[in-house]
């Protein structure tokens, strides 16, 4: 039996929940040189953005970042092509992975992105070395797409098009 997942908006209350997170050894092997900057970010709401809490019963167990990549205002992803998505998510604990939220919580992002019928395709970048995480996205349907340097990080890009997802 699989439980309900609520994702809710992330807000200046979950400060220390995700800096907490933030120490864990599963999040930072899957982000190790990514600071984001909670104190500042939790208090901006561009509309480019979407900082979800997924919740089981009211129990935070992970966050979801959905952005749109041609207009977020770090230029992560470079030049890319209005219509798209990107999703980060991940567990907080490490006592709550292997339990299939991080399925749920993805068909929820993914639904989320492609409600907006202008939406093309959805974007994630695992680190090249993290091949659980490809497993995951190819099972939710994501293609390979190509192998990326981002900062110090080597990454897998994946896509998932609206075909496919449909």
């Amino acid at each position: 039996m699989s439980v309900k997942i609520n994702l809710r908006s992330a807000t200046r209350d979950d400060l220390e929940l995700l800096r907490y997170w933030d120490t864990q050894p599963h999040v930072i092997a899957s982000d190790p040189n990514d600071d984001w900057g909670w104190e500042v970010e939790l208090n901006r709401t561009p509309n480019w953005r979407e900082q979800l809490i997924a919740e089981i019963e009211g129990r935070p167990i992970g966050f979801i970042q959905i952005i749109d990549p041609a207009r977020e205002d770090s230029h992560y992803w470079g030049d890319v092509p209005d219509n798209l998505r990107a999703i980060d998510i991940w567990i907080g604990e490490a006592t709550d992975l292997g339990k299939g939220y991080g399925t749920q919580m993805m068909q929820q992002a993914i639904a989320r992105c492609f409600a907006d019928p202008a939406v093309t395709a959805i974007l994630v970048d695992p680190l090249a070395s993290n091949t659980r995480a490809h497993r995951f996205y190819e099972r939710l349907g994501f293609q390979f797409i190509e192998a990326r340097r981002f900062g110090e990080d080597d990454c897998s890009v994946y896509c998932l098009n609206r075909a496919n997802w449909e």
